[in-house]
């Protein structure tokens, strides 16, 4: 028996779908890989004890390259140097009525 002739258009589609799963397959390996990548980076140093003014709580805390920053329950922004420790800013937050 001969083989059956495949239709251009069924041969067509055969390539199309193996070249979509090659790209599908290379592309989840690249986000793995920056997954990998990004959450394997060494975790950055925070202070051990944070001075905060007497009756303040913490609210929030965020960090630059070299300041940390504590948001306190007084409606103030308290910025501290990373190197030192010292307060070097505070900024008020205005309340709106």
């Amino acid at each position: 028996m001969d083989d059956p002739i495949e239709p251009a258009n069924l041969r067509f589609l055969r390539r199309l779908v193996t070249v979509l799963t090659a790209v599908m397959i290379c592309g989840v390996l690249v986000v793995i890989g920056l997954l990998v990548t990004r959450l394997s980076r060494d975790a950055p140093v925070l202070p051990d004890q944070i001075a905060l003014p007497v009756g303040v709580e913490a609210q929030a805390f965020t960090q630059g390259a070299d300041w940390y920053a504590i948001v306190t329950d007084t409606n103030q922004i308290l910025i501290y140097d990373r190197l030192t420790g010292s307060l070097q800013q505070t900024v008020e937050i205005d309340q709106k009525p």
